[in-house]
């Protein structure tokens, strides 16, 4: 199945995994207020769709997955300062009160505004060739949305770091991956491969235990670890009433693990 966007491919597979590819390859990917538009259209569309149990979110081209805003468009913004929002604010899953599975696979340049869905994924993996920065700094603007996002993923100071450098460095899959800004990394050639694969296994899961595990963990950031511990175990109650498993386990197929 395939829907119709402008700045967006979209597509789900026989495997419960949808695909959605960032598709302005000649702007590096950069969003504007169509994207924000249709991304918010799209994560209404896949958060009811009961035939999508996981993501996988990449972009289009070969230089960037993204470069964040495109500062050649204006953005549009109402006349009152106290009804502006947060231009990114409908990109990611989980300001859209998504909870599926996001697997994100970043290649090329990830910069500033690409952070909105890097942020909100819940599985990032990277090729060899990625390289991470926000360039706010340079340009005299303050990185705020971006890097509060990112604390919550990695070290505060890692993403300070990164705020505050603006355009003077970049970070390459490497330091991402020790600083568990991604988990794993791959050959650029088999980076969308093996994100269709991470995303796959998790679709073969029943959906709502994978949803209430995303749920459950993102909303904890917001509380303190004991208030995050009590509610814990009411996301279990809500999404096996029964306490028990929605599965035989003894009928499962045997895991294809492998290390990581």
């Amino acid at each position: 199945m395939t829907a119709a966007y402008a700045t967006l491919l979209y597509e789900v597979g026989d495997d419960r995994v949808a695909t959605i590819t960032l598709n302005r390859p000649e702007r590096m990917n950069a969003w504007n207020n169509r994207m924000c538009a249709e991304f918010a259209r799209l994560w209404a569309e896949i958060k009811l769709d009961a035939r999508v149990h996981a993501v996988v979110l990449r972009g289009a081209g070969e230089r960037a997955f993204s470069t964040g805003v495109d500062v050649k468009e204006e953005f549009f913004q109402p006349a009152n300062v106290w009804n502006h929002s947060d231009g990114g604010e409908d990109l990611g899953p989980k300001q859209n009160e998504c909870w599926k599975p996001v697997v994100c696979a970043v290649h090329g340049l990830a910069a500033g505004g690409a952070f909105y869905w890097i942020n909100e994924s819940d599985i990032v993996i990277c090729s060899e060739d990625a390289q991470f920065f926000d360039p706010h700094t340079t340009f005299g603007l303050v990185p705020s949305n971006e890097p509060i996002g990112l604390a919550r993923m990695v070290h505060p100071r890692e993403a300070l770091r990164i705020a505050l450098m603006g355009n003077d460095e970049r970070v390459g899959a490497q330091t991402a991956l020790r600083i568990g800004l991604v988990s794993e990394v791959t050959t650029r050639a088999e980076l969308w491969s093996r994100a269709h694969e991470i995303a796959a296994l998790i679709a073969a899961k029943p959906s709502v235990a994978t949803q209430g595990a995303v749920r459950a963990v993102w909303e904890s950031l917001d509380e303190g670890r004991q208030a995050a511990l009590d509610h814990g175990i009411l996301y279990n109650r809500i999404g096996n009433p029964i306490g028990e498993a929605q599965v035989d386990r003894w009928k499962l197929p045997k895991a294809k693990w492998r290390l990581r």
